[in-house]
C-alpha cells in the first residue's frame, strides 16, 4: 500500500516577513512528511511548513520511506519557506535536523542509499528477533544499551536484509539513521546521533561500539560511525547541496536528534519529571529524569541537555489506528465520530491497539488488535471510544512503570494531532487521573531542532530556552465519575492483553 503526496498536501503556518537577525533552521523528517520551521534566537517562531512523503507497507508489518523522496521534500519546504519569509539564505545561520528512530539508511561508499528506508515500526524481522534474544542471552542488554534487544533494534533488521537481500547487503558501506542520512545530503560528515546509537542497541551506554552484537549476527558488516551528540557541528552545507536546497554554501550544520525527544525537548522538558505524550501515528511517552533510568519495558534516551536522560516508551499504533478506523467506516471525519463516542458509556468494551503488534511496553510484534465485549447494540461511537481508551490505557501503563521505578511525573503536557481531540485529551486525563495541559501549535521536533542549532552555533546561550517558550492551552482535570469504571477497565485490559496473546501469536505466524 502507498500513499502519494501531491502539491495539494503542503502547508504551512506563521507566514510572517522576518526582522533583520540570523535564522535558524529545523528540519523533521517523519514516517508521512517532512517538516521545517525557522527560528529566531530573539523572537522564537518565524514560521513552518511542510509537505507530505509516501509510506510504503507493501506486505503485513512492512514500513518504508524512500530516502530521495525526503530529500525531494526537504529541498521544497526550505524554498517555500524562504519565499514565504521573505528571508534570504544569506540570513539562515544553521540547519539541524531530527527524524524516525532508529529507521534503517543503507549507503553505499558515497553515502548514496541502496533502498528504501526500513522504518522504526517496520515488524518484518520477528524470527531474527527472537533468533538474536537467543544468540545474546548471556549479555545484560538492559544495563549496556539502556534496552533489550527488541523490534527497535537495528541487529535484527540488518540480518533480515543479510539474508534476503544479499547483493544489497554486499555493497553496504554504512548504516544510518534518517536524519543523520539526510545531514549528509547536506554535507556532514557520517556520523550517527548518540539517541540513534544508543536506541539502535550496537553501541553501550558510553556510546561506544557494542562488537558482541554485530558478531552475534553472522554476516559481515560495514564498520560502525562515530557517534556525535546534540550541538555538535558537523560539517557545511555543500555547494551541490546548496544548489538543490536553496541553503547558503558554506552553512552550518549542526548534528540535531531523534524526533520524539526533540519534539519533547521543544515542548519544554528540562525539569526532572516533567513529562510529554504524543498522540501521533504512534505513541510516545518521556519524562526527564537526572540519572539513569532502566527498565526492560521502556527505552533510554539521552537528552539534549547534558547529564539528564529521558526514559520513553512508544507504543507501534495510535492516530494510525484511526486512520484505520476511518477507512472501515467510510472515510468518516474524526470530528463525527468523536462526537458520537462523547455519547457512548464510558468503558463500554475493552480494545487492545496492538495493530502492528506492540513496541513498549511489551515487545511483542505478533500481538494484533483485539476488541471485547461487542454485541448487536453496539455502536460506531462504542467503537471509536474504545479505540481512544485502548490507548489511554498503555499510556497508563508506561506512567506504572515509571511510577515503579521511583520517577514521579509533574506537569503532563500532549501534543501532535490527536491533541486536537478533546474527548481523547479527556479519556486520557480520566485514565491516568492527572491533569493534561495541551501545548497550542507545536511545530514538533523541527522546533527543537532548530533550537539545537542555535546551542550549536552559540546563538542560543542557555538550554532551557524552551522552557514556557509555546503557548499552553487548555487544561484537562480528570472527571472524578469515570476514575473507577477505567481503573477497572485498565485491569481487565491488563488480563485481556496477556489471555489473547497466545491467540494473536498464533494468527500473526499463520500469516507469514
Amino acid at each position: 500500500m502507498k500513499s502519494t503526496p501531491s502539491a495539494s498536501s503542503a502547508s504551512s503556518t506563521r507566514r510572517e516577513v522576518p526582522e533583520t537577525g540570523p535564522l535558524l533552521l529545523g528540519i523533521d523528517l517523519g514516517s508521512s512528511g517532512v517538516k521545517a520551521t525557522l527560528v529566531s534566537p530573539e523572537r522564537g517562531i518565524v514560521a513552518s511548513t511542510s509537505r507530505e512523503v509516501a509510506l510504503y507497507s507493501e506486505y503485513v508489518g512492512w514500513a518504508e520511506a524512500d530516502p530521495a523522496e525526503w530529500w525531494t521534500a526537504t529541498c521544497e519546504v526550505i524554498a517555500r519557506l524562504l519565499a514565504e519569509t521573505d528571508a534570504s539564505n544569506a540570513d539562515v545561520a544553521a540547519v539541524s535536523v531530527s527524524g524516525m528512530v532508529p529507521a534503517v539508511v543503507i549507503c553505499d561508499e558515497d553515502g548514496t542509499p541502496l533502498r528504501r528506508a526500513i522504518l522504526q515500526n517496520d515488524a518484518r524481522a520477528t524470527s531474527e528477533i527472537r533468533e538474536l534474544q537467543r544468540a545474546l542471552e548471556h549479555l545484560d542488554l538492559l544495563r549496556l544499551t539502556g534496552s533489550v534487544l527488541s523490534q527497535q533494534s537495528v541487529s535484527p533488521t540488518v540480518l533480515w536484509l543479510a539474508r534476503n537481500e544479499s547483493a544489497l547487503w554486499s555493497r553496504t558501506a554504512s548504516v544510518q539513521g534518517s536524519y543523520d542520512w539526510l545531514a549528509r545530503q547536506f554535507g556532514a560528515s557520517a556520523h550517527v546521533e548518540q539517541n540513534w546509537a544508543l536506541e539502535s542497541g550496537l553501541y553501550d551506554l558510553d556510546l561506544r561500539p557494542l562488537d558482541s552484537v554485530p558478531e552475534a549476527t553472522q554476516i559481515s558488516w560495514p564498520a560502525l560511525l562515530p557517534v556525535l551528540r546534540p550541538g555538535t557541528i558537523a560539517g557545511e552545507v555543500s555547494a551541490e547541496a546548496a544548489r538543490m536546497s536553496g541553503l547558503r554554501a558554506g552553512t552550518t550544520i549542526v548534528v540535531g536528534g531523534a524526533d520524539h525527544v526533540l519534539s519533547a525537548y521543544g515542548a519544554g522538558l528540562v525539569k526532572t519529571g516533567d513529562a510529554l505524550i504524543k498522540l501521533g501515528g504512534a505513541g510516545d511517552i518521556l519524562a526527564v529524569s537526572k540519572k539513569v533510568f532502566l527498565d526492560r519495558r521502556l527505552y533510554l534516551d539521552a537528552h539534549p541537555i547534558p547529564g539528564s536522560w529521558l526514559p520513553n516508551g512508544c507504543m507501534a499504533t495510535s492516530g494510525s489506528v484511526l486512520r484505520w478506523e476511518q477507512t472501515i467506516f467510510a472515510g468518516a471525519a474524526l470530528s463525527d465520530l468523536d462526537e458520537e463516542a462523547h455519547h457512548a458509556t464510558p468503558g463500554a468494551l475493552v480494545s487492545l491497539p496492538y495493530f502492528l503488534g506492540e513496541k513498549t511496553p511489551l515487545h511483542d510484534p505478533d500481538l494484533r488488535g483485539v476488541v471485547a465485549g461487542l454485541h448487536l447494540g453496539t455502536t460506531r461511537g462504542d467503537l471509536h471510544r474504545s479505540f481512544l481508551e485502548g490507548i489511554a490505557y498503555g499510556f497508563k501503563s508506561h506512567v506504572d512503570v515509571f511510577a515503579e521505578g521511583g520517577l514521579e511525573l509533574g506537569d503532563i503536557r500532549v501534543t501532535n494531532g490527536g491533541s486536537r481531540s478533546r474527548l481523547w485529551r479527556e479519556i486520557l486525563a480520566d485514565v491516568l487521573h492527572r491533569d493534561l495541559i495541551s501545548i497550542i501549535n507545536h511545530p514538533g521536533a523541527s522546533y527543537g531542532a532548530a533550537v539545537i542549532a542555535g546551542i550549536g552555533t552559540g546563538l542560543i546561550h542557555d538550554w532551557s530556552y524552551v522552557d514556557g517558550a509555546l503557548e499552553k492551552g487548555e487544561v484537562i482535570s480528570p472527571n472524578p465519575e469515570n476514575i473507577a469504571v477505567y481503573e477497572e477497565r485498565f485491569q481487565q485490559f491488563l488480563q485481556l492483553s496477556s489471555a489473547t496473546a497466545p491467540i494473536s501469536h498464533s494468527l500473526a505466524r499463520s500469516a507469514l
